[in-house]
């Protein structure tokens, strides 16, 4: 059985004095290697769930427990924490200011304490793994929007992060770029990474994903570990109806 990564216990998001529930009592568990799309309609609270499981939302009520500790209650150590997330956003948040590298190594040195020789090593590996070494001392104004992307998810994983959370990270692309940062996920999937991937790309989901979470209204609707009888024939006619609206193969 593989390790319990993240338990999320009945976490809810009221706003308004609970006129509006960006979460209502959502429940689940995110084991170590899992890759889990996140999907559903626009507003109904996908990204307000992932963004809480870093406490970058903070619940209304309900448990995170990570590694063992539930990083909502009082005198937790949230930055140390948060260096085990990985967090990438629909946009890039690259620093203009600095070349590729320095944005790479910024948080591994002055976080972690790494040597600036190691930082920038291990940097570079994974620039090469994404097919960008040859622009590491290029400025983020000089790539274009999928190489910037590609970036930002090189930049989450020099912290070795436990988790990856990944939020509409193609939203702010051109469809032609949207391949190629699909695929640098494809490959971290492969390489055992665990993910947390928030996405309107249902094919995607249906490639990468081992377990998918259908969100709306602020509830998890419908679960499955099976994702290709998930967009084969889901359980509820409510994601039945939400996948009739996109063109899958």
């Amino acid at each position: 059985m593989s390790q319990k990564l993240i338990q999320v216990k009945d976490l809810k998001k009221y706003y308004n004095g609970g006129d509006v529930k960006a979460l209502d009592g959502v429940t689940v568990d995110v084991y170590k290697g899992d890759v889990i799309a996140v999907i559903g309609p626009s507003g109904g609270g996908k990204s307000t769930f992932l963004r809480s499981l870093n406490l970058l939302e903070t619940p209304t009520s309900g448990s995170i427990i990570f590694d063992g500790v539930d990083i909502t209650g009082k005198k937790v150590d949230l930055p140390l924490h948060r260096q085990k997330m990985g967090m990438v956003f629909q946009h890039f948040n690259l620093f203009p200011n600095r070349t590729i590298l320095d944005n790479l190594t910024m948080a591994p040195i002055k976080i972690k304490k790494m040597p600036k020789t190691e930082a920038e090593e291990k940097a570079m590996a994974l620039l090469q793994r994404v097919g960008l070494a040859d622009r590491a001392n290029d400025w983020p104004a000089q790539l274009s929007g999928g190489q910037k992307q590609r970036v930002a998810i090189v930049r989450a994983m020099c912290m070795h992060p436990e988790i990856l959370l990944l939020d509409e990270i193609t939203a702010a692309l051109d469809p032609e770029m949207v391949r190629e940062v699909l695929d640098v996920v494809l490959s971290l999937a492969k390489a055992g990474s665990t993910m947390v991937i928030v996405t309107h790309e249902m094919n995607f989901a249906r490639a990468i994903a081992d377990r998918i979470l259908f969100i709306e209204n602020g509830a998890v609707v419908e679960q499955s570990d099976d994702p290709k009888a998930f967009f084969a024939s889901p359980a509820t006619d409510r994601a039945k109806a939400f996948l009739k609206s996109f063109d899958y193969e």
